[in-house]
């Protein structure tokens, strides 16, 4: 059998769910204040950022790391063999831009 309840139980009861009920009203409006959920966004896509951030950190210098390797030696020495040609190739383009770009300009 349930208990009965008194009135000043079912009072208190009543007090106590409109104090929750208060508190709940007073988050959601908080949540759904305009401000919050522009820091909420703005909080968000700062994480993005950082974490796009990072990755691409990352990812360059992978590569770079990969482009040193191939051309020093272990101990840190240059690589000849691999430097020169390097530098005639990039020599060779500035020079066609170069000499390309003072022709346009005659």
């Amino acid at each position: 059998m349930s208990e009965a309840r008194t009135p000043a139980q079912i009072e208190a009861d009543i007090v106590r769910r409109r104090e929750q009920l208060a508190i709940t009203l007073d988050e959601i409006g908080i949540r759904m204040h305009p401000k919050t959920i522009v820091g909420d966004a703005k909080a968000k896509v700062a994480s993005t950022v950082d974490q796009t951030a990072g990755r691409a950190f990352v990812a360059v210098n992978r590569v770079v790391s990969d482009v040193k390797a191939r051309f020093t030696h272990e101990d840190g020495a240059p690589r000849l063999e691999r430097v020169v040609p390097a530098a005639v190739v990039v020599l060779a383009v500035v020079g066609l831009i170069v000499s390309s770009s003072r022709r346009r300009k005659a």
